[in-house]
């Protein structure tokens, strides 16, 4: 039976469907019904999306959506969706809106109060940090970082944080990025993770030092997963709301433990 439905008999909806990273056998039902219910597929990149819509025999016409088009495609859809038409949104593999433009059109069909629903898959985010080996409880995504301008503030910030940090970045710029990454947070624990689900997949761990002065050549689609930063906490400097000892520092959150 299928799965698309619309609450509102005026106004279609938006499904924001997961798609495999690598491996075609990943989609899951659900994925396959949606897209094979709805008017039109909006696609990152419709010459990666129709390999999948093939192998599937999935007829549903496909329309560009990225981030040179968003503006213009954005109200196309938008229109579409007023007119109670259901739209499917993909990027070019995993989950949309991590790393391109597609949360543009989810909040355009917030705002025009279009129903909205996601249907989960991939992700090669979260692929790379099951196979890691470091903490998965708490880290932070932070895309790819910028190649000049705020690179070295990025770093620095990146560098005192504590939680799990995961970076998306392109094969011929890799050991760079090591290198830097090495040179701002020191020898710390990583994991590479290139070409999930696909044929040539393959994780490298390790840590910085020693990756960083590999030299070889890195292909394929990587996922970075990098230990957060095990710094301890430095001890806070506060000072007595007594005039008289204004000027007296005094260690720790409590004033006064003996400190005399």
């Amino acid at each position: 039976m299928a799965v698309v439905r619309s609450s509102s008999e005026e106004m279609g909806s938006l499904f924001v469907v997961s798609t495999p990273i690598g491996n075609l056998g990943d989609v899951t039902h659900r994925s396959i019904e949606t897209l094979n219910s709805v008017s039109l597929i909006a696609a990152e990149d419709t010459r990666r999306t129709r390999i999948l819509l093939n192998r599937y025999q999935i007829n549903t016409p496909l329309s560009s959506y990225n981030s040179f088009n968003k503006i213009k495609k954005g109200k196309e859809f938008i229109t579409r969706l007023k007119k109670g038409n259901n739209l499917a949104l993909v990027s070019d593999a995993g989950t949309p809106g991590i790393s391109d433009p597609h949360y543009y059109l989810v909040n355009a069909a917030i705002e025009e109060g279009c129903p909205i629903y996601s249907i989960p898959g991939p992700s090669a985010l979260l692929a790379a940090l099951t196979v890691s080996g470091l903490p998965m409880d708490r880290f932070i995504f932070e895309g790819f970082l910028p190649r000049k301008k705020g690179r070295t503030t990025t770093l620095e910030n990146l560098s005192h944080e504590k939680r799990t940090i995961v970076l998306f970045e392109s094969p011929n710029r890799i050991q760079k990025t090591l290198q830097d990454l090495y040179r701002f947070f020191g020898n710390r624990k990583i994991a590479i993770a290139r070409e999930m689900t696909k044929l040539y997949e393959e994780v490298v761990r390790g840590n910085l030092k020693e990756l960083s002065d590999q030299t070889r050549t890195w292909k394929g689609e990587i996922t970075v997963v990098i230990a957060g930063s095990n710094e301890k906490k430095k001890d806070k400097i506060t000072y007595s709301i007594n005039p008289k000892e204004a000027n007296r520092p005094i260690v720790g959150d409590t004033i006064g433990q003996g400190l005399g």
